[in-house]
């Protein structure tokens, strides 16, 4: 069963036959966690950077910010059993699509907003694939914990 995770969202589960996936990540960064003991994995697809931008947009829909998704995404996971301590974290988007003069760099913001906030909670990232100017698919197979990647009209590859 493939649940879609849509801008601004996200999902977690413990059931294996479930796949999440997320499209057409640019500027965009997927967040996608899994725990093998616990058989738990999340995806966030968060769009912007800091809830302080618009604290408004935030209180409606914090998945929507990195600041606010990524604590959420964990939380969530944490309530199904997974543990911080096992879980495995991969990373896809952060591209520059729309800004190729870099004025706005919004993908590079989000990257360096997501390290951060893993990095003062003391979570690595074990793969990622950002940057670049290309619009990506990621999916998560909740049986394996397998992450698939694909980019434009290529084949997918195993993150």
């Amino acid at each position: 069963m493939r649940r879609i995770i849509g801008m601004a969202d996200m999902a977690v589960s413990n059931t294996p036959e479930e796949v999440l996936i997320t499209y057409s990540l640019g500027s965009c960064i997927a967040v996608v966690i899994f725990d093998p003991e616990a058989g738990v994995g999340g995806m966030l697809h968060f769009m912007l950077p800091e809830s302080g931008l618009d604290r408004e947009r935030a209180g409606k829909n914090p998945k929507m910010f990195a600041d606010t998704g990524i604590p959420m995404l964990f939380k969530e996971s944490y309530r199904l059993g997974a543990r911080k301590d096992r879980i495995i974290v991969k990373a896809v988007g952060g591209a520059t699509i729309l800004d190729q003069d870099g004025v706005f760099n919004i993908g590079k913001r989000n990257y360096l907003a997501m390290r951060k906030i893993l990095w003062r909670n003391n979570v690595l990232i074990s793969a990622e694939h950002v940057g670049g100017n290309v619009n990506r698919t990621v999916r998560l197979e909740m049986e394996t914990g397998r992450v698939f990647l694909k980019i434009g009209g290529e084949s997918e590859i195993m993150i």
